[in-house]
């Protein structure tokens, strides 16, 4: 019995202190998933290194024009579909950048399909069916390492010289191969063998950072707002001009006049108002430069004739991180003394 525990990998073991779950109180049980939820952030914490370097990845195939695909069975089939999801209207990049394949298809999203997670060919097959190149990234997300739904995928990726990742809770055999393995060391779960506990939460916040990371390198992000954001409803049209308010520093009706002129560009808006050019030559400016270059204050010039160029809304060029010009103040000589140099 010893023999065969410890040959189990470790997501199926038993977890030493769930012998008395059903024994316990709701408020008992709820207190100890909470503390196998804090082992989960540890075992992220110990895989940051990794997590960076497939973010890197990540980052460097779309800047290049290539694509990320997801690919999972179950719960981490589930998670790659949700991350996938949330990047367009998180990061205002097309569906086709950033896409997930789950086993069993569709369907597998609400209900289980029982044996397509076995299907090594199946995976292949939806890594062809993306068409992945050199240029492209495939994840594969596996919380036991072994799925070979995810295997067939991965081996596939490699064959078209794609970049592969892995992120999984157990430590993977040699025929899961992958460029860059993210390793969160989960362990037993308090429910032998339900990945969709701590191993689900850790494989969500892994996900998380490599996207989101990725996204922050190809100046998604400015001074901690998502400003590449879709206004699709009324609450992201809302957070969209109050950003616009907040890092121009114009009134909020100014400011929607501004998003409506960049036709509801955050980003855009921004640049016009950081450089005072119309809405087509703003956002030139701001793909090559990104808006940290654009929001710096503009060199002197030496003829004082010449006006400083003003945005849209009628203001002159001054960023939210520019201070505000103090007049000079005159010095006034003290009787008796002569005036300072």
């Amino acid at each position: 019995m010893r023999a065969r525990k410890s040959a189990l990998p470790p997501t199926e073991r038993l977890h030493p202190r769930a012998g008395d779950l059903d024994l316990l109180s709701v408020e008992a049980v709820v207190r100890r998933l909470h503390q196998e939820d804090l082992i989960a952030l540890r075992a992220v914490r110990e895989a940051l290194p990794s997590i960076a370097a497939a973010a890197r990845a990540v980052a460097d195939a779309l800047r290049a024009g290539g694509r990320l695909l997801y690919v999972g069975a179950g719960t981490s089939g589930r998670l790659g579909v949700l991350d996938a999801s949330e990047c367009p209207p998180t990061f205002g990049v097309p569906a086709t950048r950033v896409q997930a394949v789950i086993a069993g298809g569709r369907r597998a999203l609400t209900r289980a399909v029982e044996g397509a997670e076995d299907d090594a060919d199946a995976g292949a097959r939806a890594v062809r069916a993306f068409q992945a190149t050199a240029r492209d990234v495939v994840c594969g997300i596996s919380a036991s390492a072994s799925t070979p739904y995810v295997r067939g995928a991965l081996d596939e990726a490699r064959e078209r010289g794609a970049r592969t990742v892995l992120v999984c809770c157990n430590p993977p055999g040699s025929p899961m191969r992958a460029d860059t393995v993210v390793l969160a060391r989960t362990g037993p779960e308090v429910v032998a063998g339900s990945t969709r506990l701590k191993a689900g939460t850790a494989t969500k916040l892994v996900l998380n950072a490599i996207t989101t990371a990725a996204f922050v390198a190809l100046g998604k992000v400015y001074r901690g707002r998502m400003v590449d954001v879709r206004p699709t409803n009324a609450k992201l049209r809302a957070r969209a001009a109050r950003m616009v308010a907040e890092l121009t520093d114009l009134p909020p009706a100014r400011a929607k006049v501004l998003l409506t002129a960049a036709g509801d560009s955050v980003k855009v808006a921004l640049a016009m108002h950081f450089t005072g050019l119309p809405a087509a030559q703003a956002r030139r400016e701001v793909e090559e430069q990104g808006l940290r270059a654009l929001d710096r204050p503009a060199p002197k010039r030496k003829s004082a004739t010449r006006p400083q160029p003003g945005g849209v809304d009628g203001t002159a060029r001054r960023t939210s991180s520019e201070p505000r010009r103090r007049r000079p103040r005159t010095q006034s000589a003290r009787p008796g003394s002569a005036p300072r140099p």
